[in-house]
């Protein structure tokens, strides 16, 4: 046990030293290609108020550090971030902090909760697919499966959106939460729960479809390993082998999809919150880019691979208590 234990602590180790130039140098590479757009924030004020003198404009870009060279705006960013200072927008007026921490939970509820339902319901599908293969429950979903998978989940949301909301008007079309409704307790819940519904469905149900067929896959391989027949010889009841052995070492692949589909899952959220107009991160990054405001572009870069890195920490976490083998 002890013997164990250490090589875990080695196998976090390892994997905690990778994690700082790896997040350095996707802040250096997507500080490059923002600083490779034309135009500033400056410039997007100056056209918004119908135009500015030269002397105005060079003021402002003084003002905000746009007129030092890029390599130095990077080196004072860096200095900032570690006295925690993400900077200033011009585009908002406003601290970059306050506004990414003021839009950053609307996108982890969203995130968790597709997530959520993604691998509960994929894995449920994925038993049944597995238990009943070649018949019609495995015909069935493996054809919802497929069509989950090739629809955009933009193109979905759209769907959801008529079907639920303009047709049948049973959830809300866009936010989440009722604008200017003084409500508590119980029917404040139920208004946010509401107006999640339709985004979550329609982020969770391209990986719904992925999670159910990799299950599907991994549990009707591992069934034809020698400790399952070796189980099942011993007398232990199909529902046991199925949940107790089978189904945690498919968790194995399943637990490294999933990690790896944190980023896409940050990249669908932002489709998800401009055709729902959720207001998180992605939208906040939208007009981010139409501002050319770099500040809330890096801040929001700051967030989302901080996201994605201790997603993919934890995922190593649970490698390792899925197979142990994996931290030596």
């Amino acid at each position: 046990m002890q013997r164990e234990r250490h090589w875990l602590l080695i196998f976090l180790f390892k994997s905690a030293l990778q994690v700082v130039p790896t997040f350095i140098g996707i802040l250096l590479i997507m500080f490059i290609i923002l600083k490779t757009i034309p135009g500033d924030a400056v410039d997007v004020l100056a056209g918004e108020s119908g135009g500015a003198s030269a002397a105005s404009m060079a003021l402002m870009r003084e003002q905000y550090g746009l007129n030092l060279p890029g390599w130095q705006q990077f080196l004072n960013w860096g200095s900032h971030i570690l006295q925690g200072n993400l900077g200033f927008s011009p585009r908002f007026n406003t601290p970059v902090s306050m506004l990414i921490l003021s839009r950053l939970p609307a996108t982890l509820i969203l995130m968790l909760a597709a997530q959520a339902i993604a691998l509960i319901i994929g894995v449920i599908f994925g038993v049944l697919m597995a238990l009943f293969v070649g018949r019609w429950p495995d015909r069935v979903l493996s054809l919802v499966s497929l069509l989950l998978y090739s629809l955009p989940g933009f193109w979905i949301g759209l769907m959801l959106l008529v079907l639920f909301s303009v047709h049948l008007g049973w959830l809300p079309s866009n936010g989440n939460m009722t604008i200017g409704a003084d409500l508590h307790g119980w029917a404040y819940i139920s208004d946010r729960l509401k107006h999640a519904v339709l985004p979550v469905l329609s982020l969770a149900s391209f990986f719904l479809a992925i999670y159910a067929r990799l299950t599907r896959a991994a549990m009707l391989e591992i069934a034809h390993q020698d400790f399952v027949r070796t189980a099942h010889a011993k007398g232990l009841s199909p529902l046991r082998v199925t949940l107790v052995h089978t189904l945690r070492c498919a968790l194995i692949p399943l637990v490294t999809v999933s990690g790896m589909h944190i980023a896409t899952l940050l990249s669908g959220a932002a489709v998800v919150e401009t055709v729902f107009s959720w207001p998180g991160l992605g939208r906040l990054a939208l007009d981010a880019v139409m501002a050319r405001d770099v500040n809330i572009l890096l801040g929001i870069l700051l967030f989302s691979s901080l996201m994605v890195i201790l997603a993919n920490f934890i995922v190593d976490l649970l490698h390792a208590w899925l197979d142990p083998r994996i931290a030596r």
